[in-house]
């Protein structure tokens, strides 16, 4: 007799479907940090359609869609998918898996029950009038991100997803390591190899921005699977290593240079002349890299507004830049002669198709590409995953969570030759100046309207602040936090003044791998972020968000100067308080 549901890592017997399942969502009225937003509850296991299977998940990945689909912003996906029609009134999170086929839809015929599967996230109508006639599933209108845009995604002991999104489990790989490669592979296999004679050949010089991110290992691996000489952009030579050991030629430490930001106007002599000074010093260091005064035929980029002018003008002429997103902002600048004059090319990208998601675990499958894991998470752990992506401070590479699978290092089942050695980078600091944003259509802020009524952070900061002394101890600050129902402290020096903050994040990295009387020994002072980012209470709203997402945090302390001209806190104004204040639904387009 089939029991109403199993336990998390009581995996049922193949094919036996309980009526009820474990899974982490979200709710509407608590849309949040990931902290707040993510709860476990047992809910229906969601019936299939004909096209459709049944995944007992194993591993989910992380991916920073759904720190989004948590917040609420910048869509409710709830409410867009209420408005057409669907009737849950909660999101499943989870974009990326491994698992096994556990029920089929009558009109499968490829997959069967107990086939050991990853997952892509890729979704669309099989009865589109543009999907029958065999054009790009891309572009049809029915395109929606499987786990984000839809529901029923990883984040549960079953997920149903369309039978075409179904590609062959590795088998040397972990369930974990399994689940945490796709979604950035895929996206990165499209931006380099979909664009027909602009498409990634042997011998092409390819510079990558963000080498070391999910994206960037993916790409490397990628260009030196196909022959192809990759140059990576990173923010620290001590990533040079890591992504050395991926295949690059080279690295180039952005650090090093200072002309980023959108282009001067050509008529600003002085400004452009500075600007043309040092994106040739940066060219030059493509040709160090080299050993030869050759440009890079294709460009890789995602960080969008401060590096568009550099990566315009150093691409090869007749060469292409492709972009899948911007991560420091949208506000792309080029300068047109060099686009029309040399023939290059200005490409955009977002995720893709069925078949070249199979391409690119084809080369998974061969051993050609590692998933680049920097850390996998317990069921338990998956808001401290989200949380962690959410303040920036997640570690380089790809990470996943445990669903079904009980204990780590499971799922192998054989070897392949030549498999990739695993490349890890021993370096936890975040990526600086940025914000990761996920795929939305510009229909689908029809609802949300930005208010800018001149407004300054006094009016929505929370008032008064809670702080520590830099000599409490880490288990001090976890009381604190605790008692008082906050998710940071300012932490003060002897005078009163405020130099820092913990978050309940900074919390959650202290204790892992201590014990107790270790984290007794831990003062605020060793784990708090120094040299606060602080505001006026008279600064604007607008310009505080500008500073948030300019730096890559959530939160400010406010600051008022004293007779002695020090700062002291008196109060904390968050992204999320801003964004729910700023953020409001009206029936008419904000155009």
């Amino acid at each position: 007799m089939t029991r109403e549901y199993y336990d998390i890592g009581e995996q049922p017997p193949l094919g036996e479907v309980p009526p009820k399942m474990h899974a982490w969502l979200t709710r509407a009225e608590r849309f949040g940090e990931p902290m707040e937003a993510w709860k476990t509850e047992i809910i229906d296991v969601p019936e299939i359609a004909d096209d459709e299977v049944l995944v007992y998940v194993m591993a989910a990945g992380v991916n920073y869609n759904n720190v989004w689909a948590g917040l609420g912003v910048p869509i409710n996906v709830i409410a867009a998918r209420n408005k057409a029609g669907e009737p849950e009134e909660f999101h499943i999170g989870g974009s990326d898996a491994s698992g096994i086929v556990y029920k089929i839809g009558k009109d499968v015929t490829h997959l069967k029950v107990g086939d050991e599967v990853v997952v892509h996230c890729g979704t669309w109508d099989r009865d589109c009038d543009w999907v029958k006639a065999g054009e790009d599933p891309m572009y049809s209108p029915s395109f929606r991100i499987w786990g984000y845009e839809t529901n029923w995604g990883s984040f549960a002991q079953f997920t149903k997803v369309q039978a075409q999104q179904c590609l062959p489990k590795p088998k040397h790989l972990t369930w974990e390591d399994a689940a945490a490669y796709m979604l950035v592979g895929a996206t990165a296999y499209r931006m380099l190899m979909g664009w027909e004679e602009r498409s990634l050949r042997p011998e092409d010089v390819v510079l990558i921005w963000g080498g070391a991110g999910g994206l960037g290992s993916m790409a490397i691996q990628i260009a030196r699977a196909k022959g192809a000489i990759p140059i990576a952009v990173v923010s620290s030579e001590k990533k040079f290593e890591y992504c050395e050991q991926l295949g690059a030629k080279g690295c180039i430490n952005r650090k090093e240079f200072s002309h980023w930001g959108m282009l001067p106007h050509w008529k600003d002599r002085v400004g452009y002349s500075e600007w043309l000074k040092g994106v040739r010093t940066f060219g030059r260091a493509i040709w160090d890299v080299l050993g030869e005064k050759k440009n890079p035929r294709i460009v890789f980029e995602h960080p969008g507004e401060t590096t568009i002018p550099t990566s315009m003008f150093v691409c090869d002429t007749g060469g292409m830049v492709v972009i899948c997103a911007g991560t420091t902002g949208y506000n792309a600048t080029v300068d047109l002669r060099y686009l029309w004059m040399r023939q290059k090319r200005l490409q955009g990208s977002h995720f893709a198709n069925g078949a070249q998601s199979a391409e690119f675990n084809e080369l998974v499958l061969e051993g050609k590409i590692d998933p680049c894991m920097s850390r996998a998470f317990t069921y338990e752990e998956l808001p401290v995953a989200h949380q962690l992506m959410y303040d920036n401070k997640h570690p380089e590479g790809n990470m996943s969570v445990l669903i079904g699978a009980p204990e780590f290092g499971l799922g192998i089942s054989g070897t392949v030759e030549g498999q990739a050695k695993p490349a890890r980078l021993d370096i936890s600091e975040p990526e600086e100046e940025t914000i990761h944003i996920p795929h939305y259509e510009p229909e689908s802020l029809d609802n949300i309207r930005i208010f800018d009524n001149n407004r300054t952070v006094r009016v929505l900061m929370s008032p008064g602040v809670i702080s520590a002394q830099k000599s409490a101890s880490v288990t001090e600050l976890a009381h604190m936090l605790s008692k008082n129902n906050i998710r940071a402290l300012v932490i003060n020096d002897e005078g009163g003044y405020a130099v820092g903050v913990v978050s309940l994040t900074d919390i959650i990295l202290a204790r892992q791998g201590r014990r107790n009387q270790e984290l007794d020994a831990l003062t605020a002072e060793q784990i708090m972020t120094p040299n606060l980012v602080g505001c006026s209470p008279d600064t604007k709203v607008t310009e505080a968000v500008t500073l948030m997402t300019s730096r890559g945090i959530h939160r400010l302390v406010v600051l008022e100067q004293d007779e002695t001209s020090k700062p002291k806190a008196i109060g904390v104004i968050s992204m999320t308080d801003v964004l729910n204040e700023i953020i409001s639904e009206t029936p008419e387009p904000h155009w």
